[in-house]
């Protein structure tokens, strides 16, 4: 895996990387909280709509509440580049409150696995994104705009988790 750009602040930090035609990126962000006490927020499926930036247009199309387990499927709706698509996710592990697994079944994407997990801190509790991701056209889209509107996504969840769990 090569590095990528590499994106810092206080309390986030974004590794970008490939290898052959799939992508990695990679998130640490720490939050002023327990592990108990943020991992209910992310087993709530509709969570995601307020951590996801608005301008994906992004809807849970699954029926509320979502029972979070191994081998739940979520439907969502949203536009990547003014351009409707619909994505199907599986939640592969599930292993609260320390890490869970979603992996497209059906989207945007040749592949994409999103691996949370939740670390105890000295100053809360650390959450680690790791995403592996093909997109299609490959290394070419990846370059042009499809790594840095991942890249993106993710600052704007950070920031969105700070402003939610700040002290």
């Amino acid at each position: 895996m090569s590095a990528g750009k590499n994106t810092c602040d206080e309390t986030i930090t974004i590794r970008t990387g490939s290898h052959s035609r799939e992508f990695t990126l990679e998130t640490w962000l720490t939050l002023p909280r327990s592990r108990e006490n943020l991992f209910p927020f992310f087993a709530d499926a509709g969570n995601l709509e307020t951590i996801t930036p608005p301008w994906l247009r992004f809807a849970i199309l699954t029926p509320l509440p979502i029972e979070m387990c191994p081998g739940a499927l979520i439907e969502y709706r949203l536009h990547l580049y003014g351009i409707p698509v619909r994505w199907l996710t599986e939640i592969t592990a599930w292993e609260p409150p320390f890490r869970f697994v979603d992996e497209q079944r059906r989207g945007p994407y040749r592949v994409w696995i999103h691996e949370h997990t939740f670390i105890d801190a000295a100053d809360g509790c650390e959450m680690r994104d790791f995403v592996q991701y093909a997109p299609p056209g490959g290394w070419l889209a990846d370059r042009l705009f499809v790594g840095r509107n991942v890249r993106r996504i993710f600052e704007y969840r950070a920031r969105k988790l700070r402003q939610l769990f700040a002290d």
